[in-house]
């Protein structure tokens, strides 16, 4: 019987995508730009979120959006509504982005204007978490409704996340989620993850998460802090 070849392809696309991620990072360096990557599940609050943020730093910060949907461009309306330099990105039916399509991105969108650039990634827990899209941070958004145990059923996730936002606390009296045991568990799949707990509707918290980001962008263009 003639012996049958396995390639184990995954290894090299990842490598590939890191190779890529790589570069792509050290050019946004060499331009002083920050490339923040937002993960969550669909319906957390990402697009509203990132409109509290824009009216909170688009006087200081040049900001620009990447909106990323399988369709639609209604979250692209929504961020050009705010204010913000907004490109729509449509993936074709895949539930990520990845480096190559990220830089895609970004020349749609001419950034070298920009001081801060946003990609709002596919609303998903798992795609999204496997692959570097040359970000400088990884942030997601967890939503009260989702439960505090979401740290516990999508490891990966939390493990690439340097930043977790913990939205909709204005609903915390209607559900049973445990704000402390829900920082235990992100801590044990990443202990030195940022958590910031946040309502997009009411804005309470968005302040600590955005003097956050103001001192991660002025770090990233070597500025003093």
């Amino acid at each position: 019987m003639e012996e049958v070849r396995v390639l184990e392809i995954k290894q090299s696309v990842f490598a590939n995508n890191e190779a890529q991620a790589n570069r792509l990072r050290q050019a946004l360096k060499e331009k002083g730009i920050y490339l923040l990557n937002l993960m969550s599940s669909p319906g957390s609050g990402k697009t509203t979120t990132l409109t509290r943020v824009a009216e909170r730093l688009r006087d200081s910060l040049r900001i620009g959006v990447m909106e990323a949907d399988i369709d639609s461009d209604v979250d692209a309306r929504a961020m050009a509504a705010a204010g913000v330099k907004t490109i729509q990105l449509h993936t074709g039916g895949m539930c990520h982005l990845d480096a190559a399509m990220t830089r895609q991105g970004l020349d749609g969108l001419e950034p070298d204007s920009l001081d801060l650039v946003v990609l709002e990634n596919v609303g998903n827990l798992v795609c999204p978490a496997e692959f570097d899209t040359g970000a400088v941070k990884n942030a997601m958004i967890l939503s009260v409704p989702e439960g505090h145990d979401k740290p516990l059923k999508y490891p990966l996730m939390f493990q690439v996340c340097d930043v977790v936002l913990i939205n909709k606390i204005d609903v915390l009296a209607y559900f049973d989620f445990d704000m402390q045991a829900c920082a235990e568990y992100i801590h044990m799949r990443n202990p030195n993850a940022q958590i910031f707990p946040i309502s997009a509707k009411t804005g309470e918290g968005i302040e600590a998460f955005t003097d956050w980001l103001q001192t991660e962008i002025r770090q990233w263009k070597g500025e003093s802090v």
